[in-house]
Parts: structure tokens; C-alpha cells; sequence
């Protein structure tokens, strides 16, 4: 019996949207990762596994978003 994969497109589409709501939660905290997005060479083969590459920030930014995370896990 074949094992039926999604359809790349849709693996690809469901990335995509992980990758916003990640962008929209920290435009939300006040935060912007610059570079935030796929990796394109996760995402080449013809069954896709798509990474959300969060990308390069500068130290402020990765001091504040540590911050950010620290509040979340104290609750």
C-alpha cells in the first residue's frame, strides 16, 4: 500500500503560514526578525520539509527577544 504524502504545494503553503504567525506574535511582542523566512533548500526536494529559517538579527534584538521568550516561560 502506497503512503500518500501532501501535496508539495500544501506542505510548502502550511510552512508559509507558520512562518507569518511567527512574524505576526512578534510584531505583536514589538519585534521584527529581519531575515525571517523559508529555507528554500528545505523545500527543493519532491517530498518537501520546508524550515523556517529565522535569519540574522542584531544582539539588541536577540536581547530582546530572549526577553520576550523569558516573560512567556515565567507564566
Amino acid at each position: 500500500m502506497a503512503v500518500e504524502h501532501p501535496v508539495a504545494g500544501d506542505t510548502i503553503r502550511a510552512a508559509e503560514e507558520s512562518r507569518d504567525a511567527l512574524a505576526s506574535a512578534l510584531e505583536r511582542a514589538g519585534l521584527r526578525l529581519p531575515s525571517l523566512g523559508l529555507d528554500p533548500n528545505s523545500y527543493a526536494d519532491a517530498d518537501p520539509r520546508p524550515l523556517v529559517e529565522l535569519g540574522r538579527c542584531s544582539p539588541l534584538l536577540a536581547r530582546e527577544l530572549a526577553a520576550v521568550i523569558e516573560r512567556g516561560a515565567a507564566r
